[in-house]
């Protein structure tokens, strides 16, 4: 009853946001840093498969949170899950593969570029920064944080606030895009960020953070009544 109640947005109804504004200038930014990048022509095939890679996780985001995705996640639970998955699951290790670190940093011009990288190398005012990255930036510390980030925004009270809220709807991807970049980072060969785990360590790290997501995805579909007050109301209006 609910899902043919619900106006259903075209296939045209993207949305001209704030996400897809920052994609378009990571999108520039990235062109811009391979411009000034020096290419040797034996890395051309792998430079190849990691634009694409980059290029195909901006396309993710942009279906996640521009799309009629985004505006049927608000009336459909199994879409605002899907948005989700795509965030933390495609998105994140698209990226994280495709290594683009370094040409998205010069893509700053070098006037900039040197004195900004000795000031957070070596300044006094980026030391806070410099022991967070360290102190977070480890295996152990990335899983904690990806995995209590997807369990406290899944909480009735944050969960059905984001839908009331478009900052904290905001924030609720934002720190799910970051900590799953964080958390695939672990897994994923990225340089020039530093992965720690040996091979059997990773699928042992994967497998972890899969039981977290099992473990609240059987909450969500076993649970004796609505979690969700938002949608619980739509659907008492659309029955």
């Amino acid at each position: 009853m609910m899902t043919a109640a619900v106006a259903t947005p075209g296939f045209w109804s993207w949305s001209v946001n704030v996400p897809l504004v920052l994609i378009v200038d990571l999108a520039i930014l990235y062109r811009l840093g391979d411009e000034r990048t020096v290419k040797p022509d034996r890395t051309r095939d792998s430079r190849r498969r990691r634009s694409l890679c980059f290029y195909a996780s901006l396309a993710v985001l942009a279906i996640a949170l521009c799309s009629p995705i985004d505006a049927l996640s608000e009336k459909l639970f199994w879409v605002h899950m899907v948005q989700h998955v795509l965030l933390l699951v495609v998105a994140a290790p698209l990226m994280v593969l495709a290594r683009p670190w370094v040409r998205l940093w010069r893509a700053v011009p070098l006037g900039a570029r040197r004195p900004l990288g000795r000031s957070l190398a070596q300044g006094d005012r980026a030391a806070p920064l410099r022991w967070t990255v360290r102190a977070l930036g480890g295996p152990l510390p990335s899983l904690v944080l990806f995995s209590a980030v997807l369990l406290a925004w899944h909480l009735p009270a944050l969960f059905d606030a984001t839908l009331r809220s478009e900052p904290l709807h905001a924030l609720e991807h934002t720190l799910f895009l970051g900590t799953a970049l964080m958390f695939w980072k672990q897994v994923i060969h990225s340089p020039p960020l530093h992965d720690r785990l040996a091979s059997v360590q990773r699928v042992l790290y994967v497998v972890a953070a899969m039981i977290v997501s099992w473990v609240l995805a059987v909450v969500l579909a076993l649970s004796p009544h609505p979690l969700y007050a938002h949608y619980a109301d739509l659907a008492q209006r659309c029955g």
